[in-house]
């Protein structure tokens, strides 16, 4: 995998089918990532019905062609209410993380998809499916924020 920005090598082989999430290491539970860039989605929520929104206006910091954030290591000094996931708080997370997300999939007992980097052994897989929004974002520095409404889509699935 060495088109592969998170570095998966070394890790227990299928370890995510075996190890609860609280357990992983911290390698292993960055591996978990797909790569889709969804979670980078700014989302609306209904104030009255709790219902969540995705929309294709992504954060400032995500990379349209990697769908990855460009300052992840330090995306909390540009963008401090960046969510930082973890098997603690995944259950509070859990009402806007993407339906094919790898931390939700795993944290509802289910398996991962074949496109799944972890699986299909390439990041590129997860682009290659579909599921990822490669080239299906515009910047929140693009758009205002009263006009997110507009750009509500469907998951990519």
């Amino acid at each position: 995998m060495s088109d592969d920005p998170i570095d998966r090598s070394g890790l227990r082989p299928r370890y995510w089918e075996t190890t609860p999430l609280k357990k992983m290491s911290t390698a292993e539970w960055e591996a978990l990532c797909d790569g889709c860039g969804k979670c980078c989605l700014n989302k609306l929520e209904d104030e009255e019905t709790g219902e969540v929104a995705l929309t294709c206006v992504a954060c400032r910091l995500l990379d349209d062609e990697t769908c990855r954030c460009g300052q992840y290591p330090i995306r909390h000094q540009f963008v401090p209410d960046c969510i930082t996931l973890d098997a603690a708080t995944i259950h509070q997370h859990m009402y806007w993380l993407p339906q094919t997300c790898a931390y939700r999939l795993i944290y509802e007992g289910r398996p991962l998809y074949d496109w799944h980097p972890l699986i299909s052994g390439r990041a590129d897989s997860v682009h290659e499916a579909g599921v990822s929004m490669r080239h299906r974002t515009y910047s929140e520095y693009d758009i205002a924020d009263e006009d997110w409404e507009e750009y509500i889509i469907e998951e990519p699935t």
